[in-house]
């Protein structure tokens, strides 16, 4: 085996113990949830344990075809040589802006300008131009789109409490 293919198995090796080592820090937060029964008899820690056990699966397999020849039919990867921290850094602020500002002015708002933010660094890692201020306002009407029905399948549907903007709760 040459030196680069034991080095490729050894990485692949490391993402299979990783994916393990994920799903036993998610088996260890599902512990602590409790189990009282919700909706249809399904505790709030039911999902935390299927998404565990599904991780331990798909690390033991990672793991197990690392060890025998390594990850088949793999693709060589594609795209950027390095990564584009520019768009990363618009995509990251638009999902902290997102929590930081979701109690103050609600659900729909806030999930509309972190898609802004997020589309002007998908936009801009893809090569193109970032957008003038139409192109932003246009990302913020998609934006508002999207969040709104979103906001309201939650709130009025499923009956599920989202911070609004009005207390009515209506938006």
């Amino acid at each position: 085996m040459s030196e680069a293919a034991s080095s490729t198995q050894r990485r692949q090796l490391l993402v299979g113990l990783g994916t393990l080592a994920l799903a036993a820090v998610m088996a260890v937060g599902a512990w602590f949830i409790p189990s009282t029964a919700g909706y249809q008899g399904v505790g709030p820690n039911f999902l935390p344990w299927v998404v565990s056990a599904v991780l331990a699966i798909c690390g033991a397999l990672l793991c197990w075809q690392a060890t025998h020849g390594g990850y088949r039919e793999v693709d060589p990867p594609s795209g950027a040589e390095r990564g584009d921290w520019k768009a990363f850094a618009w995509v990251s602020a638009g999902v902290l802006e997102i929590a930081a500002l979701i109690t103050t002015i609600g659900f729909v708002l806030s999930c509309a300008i972190g898609f802004m933010l997020a589309v002007r660094g998908l936009r801009g890692s893809e090569g193109k131009p970032a957008g003038d201020l139409r192109q932003t306002l246009i990302d913020g009407l998609v934006g508002l789109a999207i969040s709104a029905p979103v906001f309201w399948l939650f709130r009025k549907l499923l009956g599920l409490t989202l911070p609004g903007l009005s207390a009515s709760g209506w938006i």
